[in-house]
């Protein structure tokens, strides 16, 4: 059995794209998960794919177990630990939000790992992002 799993997206303009991300956990968790996959978001008007992300909100509930969001690189890069056992909201806008700092093999994807995860335990955490292009 696997951890219940979802990913939505609620907005993907040609600026901004807003997620959504769930889990409720069976105790496995999740190590490095390929959450935001840039190149699926839709490109800008004159045709330029999405390169990366900039993190400007994080809406977040957790229950018995922890988020780190990842930059994805060759190493990963922690981007923000969300703690366990509590709702939060951070906004990074006012200087410009979370960027990725990631070194060699930086993608502009964003990953989750779950920390202390056990059976029963779950997240919800949606991502305000704004878009780079190519």
């Amino acid at each position: 059995m696997a951890d219940a799993v979802t990913s939505q997206t609620l907005f993907d303009g040609e600026r901004m794209a807003i997620m959504k991300f769930t889990n409720v956990s069976d105790g496995t968790g999740e190590s490095a998960v390929l959450k935001v996959d840039v190149s699926s978001l839709s490109s800008s008007a004159s045709g330029k794919a999405c390169d990366g992300v900039t993190i400007n909100k994080i809406h977040a509930s957790t229950a018995g177990m922890g988020v780190n969001i990842l930059w994805d690189a060759d190493t990963d890069v922690t981007a923000f630990v969300v703690g366990a056992d509590g709702s939060y909201t951070w906004d990074f806008s006012m200087f410009g939000g979370l960027t990725n700092n990631a070194g060699d093999g930086k993608t502009g994807d964003v990953r989750f790992t779950t920390v202390g995860a056990t059976s029963g335990d779950t997240y919800s955490i949606v991502l305000e992002m704004v878009k780079s292009y190519a």
